[in-house]
């Protein structure tokens, strides 16, 4: 067994590391790292920045980001790929949904190594509903959990054989919630049996991922805690969903969560998460947060080495080659 990391992922200010960033990853040594639009301008410059984490590290640590396409995806045009958003790109695809979602994200997983970046917060399998909020509905791949299902591994095998980790999120399910968890606490109140025949069906398929990222919001029927700060959904993620992999926070800085950031991380690892994800925050409240997170458990730890050996070595493909298949799967509607 491994030295253990810092139990939080954290990101930068800026384009590159300052050396006061340097001198603080190299003392909290976060399990890894996060990248955000302001941290991206040219591919140089990524890997720069990429290379400058390990660094301070000392080890190839995971650096994830949001590249779903659509409305939330970090790298854009004119250097990278636009994409529609993914539920518009499934009806777009219709009967050939599963092998265009498998391309796409497998030429997003290109995009990324090429940067220094081997971890992509996707796939999103929660299950849409007709009242879904705006915020998320056009993020996911379908409304039915049979569907959700099959198309979330299509994404989680396009990034994987692309070298790339998924994180499936959010897990046990976000699909009901009717507010924007970025700025208030989603209250569901489905009975957990519905909850079990739907929402988490999606990621009972998908429990084999090595990385899984938390739901901000309240199912009244089970706790009345945020799932992300509730050890009964903790154990229903563990024991029902049966989900063994290393388990990060949805950001604690979004507004679902209240009260100061290091009650909230305390409160996370409590529950049973294994890393707390923090962003855009100052460089004293990251200071903070990794204090009191502290180090990986030991069973927190051992999931971890599990998802960084997961990481793999590319394939060899022709990504010309595999955005003409899209552009023909997609009757020339092509976004590749």
């Amino acid at each position: 067994m491994s030295t253990p990391f810092g139990a939080c992922i954290l990101d930068a200010e800026g384009l590159r590391l300052t050396a006061e960033e340097k001198r603080f990853f190299a003392d909290a040594d976060p399990f890894g790292f996060i990248l955000f639009a302001r941290n991206i301008d040219t591919p140089d410059q990524v890997r720069a920045l990429c290379a400058e984490m390990r660094d301070a590290v000392g080890r190839d640590a995971p650096i994830t980001i949001d590249q779903e396409g659509g409305r939330v995806q970090r790298l854009r045009s004119p250097i990278w790929r636009d994409w529609l958003p993914p539920l518009e790109h499934v009806a777009v695809a219709g009967p050939h949904a599963e092998e265009a979602l498998y391309l796409r994200y497998r030429i997003i997983a290109s995009e990324l190594r090429d940067l220094g970046i081997d971890s992509n917060c996707a796939p999103l399998v929660d299950v849409a509903g007709p009242e879904t909020h705006d915020f998320l509905k056009n993020r996911c791949y379908g409304f039915d959990p049979g569907t959700v299902a099959r198309l979330g591994r299509a994404v989680a095998n396009g990034l994987m054989d692309g070298g790339v980790l998924p994180v499936l999120k959010h897990i046990p399910g976000h699909g009901r919630a009717v507010v924007d968890s970025h700025l208030d606490l989603p209250v569901v109140g489905a009975a957990h049996r519905d909850l079990s025949e739907v929402d988490f069906l999606p990621f009972k398929a998908l429990n084999d991922l090595p990385m899984g990222m938390t739901a901000h919001l309240v199912y009244s029927a089970i706790d009345d805690r945020p799932a992300t700060t509730s050890p009964v959904v903790m154990r229903i993620i563990r024991d029902e969903i049966g989900f063994n992999g290393l388990v990060m926070t949805d950001d604690i800085s979004m507004k679902a969560l209240k009260g100061s950031l290091t009650d909230i991380a305390r409160a996370s690892l409590n529950a049973g998460c294994d890393v707390v994800l923090l962003c855009n925050a100052t460089l004293e409240e990251r200071r903070a947060v990794a204090d009191v997170s502290g180090w990986l458990s030991p069973a927190g730890l051992a999931r971890a080495e599990r998802a960084m050996e997961a990481r793999r070595i590319p394939d060899e493909v022709d990504i010309r080659a595999l955005e003409a298949k899209l552009d023909q799967l997609i009757n020339g509607r092509g976004d590749g």
